[in-house]
């Protein structure tokens, strides 16, 4: 069975380390610089610590660490690529624009190394259930094929390096969007008073839209951190569209601003109008 290597064990990757460990692959990972929880999770994924040219001797490397940390991910995992003498596909399954992807992929290409543009879209598996939707997209998606044999819903988008990214910054600019709109508007009629009357006005005429707000808002409050540089990133994705620009980089600001100590109060509200909604 093949060797993949996942980085970073986050909630993400260690629950398709799991999954690729439980279908038979020997799953590596890089521990260095992590804390106590990350190694946990490691090693109950079943996931083995290995140095850098272990990783790049991998079969696959697949890349899952925040948006922000994509390039540099690459930028430190280059030299242990180029002079591994047999390379990994590495496939970058980060959520960035396809302009940070094309850098990604400009780094990797460098090395010798195949590159494949990659996107998880939905949560992270569980036992007994299929799991996130994993795209690519690239030159040659044939290597990444055997993740299928190893439990993982591995989906090809048809195009070249940018397509998987474009489809992962449309899928979470509605997903992830609609949640900043919600604890906006959420906030704003607490802050008026008005809270309640909202609440009822969703379950009468909304109730679909309310129930996704009951489980979106607590499911956003620990992950609020990572999504802000998501929503730079699909910011830049917009492109020339100035006033998409301005909402995502207004998003990003929001969970910014929700993730920091000050911001305790507002999840607090938040919280509480989702178990309101979930009681309905």
């Amino acid at each position: 069975m093949p060797t993949v290597a996942v980085i970073a064990p986050g909630a993400m990757g260690s629950a398709l380390g799991a999954r690729l460990a439980e279908h038979g692959a020997r799953v590596l990972t890089s521990l260095d610089g992590r804390g106590p929880a990350s190694r946990a999770r490691a090693e109950a994924a079943g996931m083995v610590h290995a140095a850098e040219a272990d990783l790049a001797a991998a079969d696959l490397l697949l890349a899952i660490v925040p948006p922000a940390d994509a390039e540099a991910l690459a930028r430190r995992l280059a030299p242990a690529l180029a002079a591994a003498p047999r390379k990994p596909v590495y496939i970058d399954a980060n959520a960035v624009s396809p302009e940070t992807v094309g850098r990604i992929a400009g780094i990797v290409a460098a090395t010798g190394a195949p590159f494949l543009d990659g996107a998880i879209l939905g949560l992270p598996p569980k036992p007994g259930a299929k799991g996130p939707r994993v795209y690519v997209s690239g030159p040659d998606t044939a290597p990444a094929l055997v993740l299928r044999h190893l439990g993982l819903d591995l989906r090809v988008c048809p195009g070249d390096v940018g397509a998987a990214s474009s489809l992962k910054m449309s899928y979470a600019g509605l997903n992830k969007g609609l949640t900043a709109l919600a604890a906006l508007m959420i906030l704003a009629a607490e802050r008026a008073g008005a809270g309640a009357a909202l609440l009822a006005e969703l379950a009468e005429n909304e109730p679909a839209l309310l129930a996704r707000f009951a489980k979106g808002l607590p499911d956003m409050a620990p992950k609020a951190y990572r999504w802000a540089p998501e929503m730079e990133e699909i910011a830049g994705f917009l492109g020339p569209d100035a006033a998409g620009r301005q909402v995502f980089a207004g998003y990003a600001e929001l969970y910014r601003r929700l993730a920091a100590e000050d911001g305790a109060a507002e999840i607090a509200a938040l919280i509480r109008f989702a178990a309101a909604a979930a009681e309905r």
